[in-house]
């Protein structure tokens, strides 16, 4: 693993491979670039592919004053200009989906194409009320029993009752374990992020790929409302929120496809 530091807080990445295309995954709420192993492994052979630990999370610091989404998004531009990494393909699972969407808008030069993965089920759109009072809840519960409270949330949200036993356990650890400054106030913000969505959507100046498990299903009128370049939805089947730990092979395949559009994209506009 390497380093480097931004805002008082190391940042853990890894680089496998060699390629002009750079494939950067970016994990989602409370878990680490481990969650990567395969689709590392998987790719690796024919890409650059750069994996980190956001501050916070797995081997990266947590000697920050101030936790947000925007700061992880800087991170990852940090991350890219330390590499100097051009025709980079941004692949988030969940909130690093969130994170992406920021990065890309504010510094797509470097970047040639999006991947979401289990995200913008509801883009740009608020919960419903009878889920606002159950998230409110959930924020203020955070700092008088944090380990419990999140481990309720990935029970009841991320997991359902047909998840592998192993998978179940390593995201409820995952959980339990968090940093709780940053989780405090990186819930607090993930609950509205779909005003920043709403904004940002209309302004990502590539195609929306998204590949979503559908133990959950998607919401496709939000995405046709504000996914400025258009989108493309894949469904993998699963129970869980996490498809690279439940069906790492189906979703690399899938993956593997998107990559390959995108780089057919880059081709026909050089």
């Amino acid at each position: 693993m390497k380093e480097i530091k931004r805002d008082n807080a190391n940042i853990s990445y890894q680089v496998k491979g060699n390629n002009d295309i750079t494939l950067l995954f970016v994990h989602g709420s409370y878990i680490d670039q481990t969650y990567w192993k395969s689709q590392v492994a998987f790719f690796n052979r024919d890409y650059k592919v750069v994996t980190v630990d956001l501050p916070g999370h797995g081997q990266s610091g947590n000697e920050r004053k101030h936790w947000s989404v925007q700061g992880f998004a800087d991170d990852v531009i940090a991350v890219i200009k330390e590499l100097n990494l051009y025709n980079v393909i941004l692949i988030g699972h969940s909130m690093g989906a969130a994170i992406n969407l920021m990065a890309a808008t504010s510094s797509p030069e470097r970047i040639a194409g999006f991947i979401a993965i289990e995200y913008f089920k509801n883009a740009g759109t608020p919960l419903p009320e009878a889920y606002q009072q159950q998230a409110a809840d959930i924020v203020r519960k955070l700092s008088t029993d944090f380990r419990n409270t999140n481990e309720q949330y990935a029970r009841m949200v991320l997991l359902t009752e047909q998840t592998p036993p192993a998978i179940a356990k390593r995201v409820i650890e995952a959980y339990r374990n968090a940093y709780q400054p940053m989780g405090i106030a990186i819930t607090s913000e993930i609950f509205n992020i779909y005003q920043a969505e709403r904004k940002l959507l209309p302004e990502l100046k590539f195609k929306l790929y998204l590949i979503n498990v559908d133990y959950m299903p998607t919401n496709e009128a939000p995405l046709q409302q504000y996914a400025g370049s258009g989108y493309e939805l894949l469904h993998m089947k699963g129970t869980s929120h996490f498809p690279m730990l439940e069906n790492s092979g189906e979703l690399n395949q899938l993956l593997e496809q998107v990559i390959q559009k995108i780089s057919a994209s880059m081709l026909h506009e050089a």
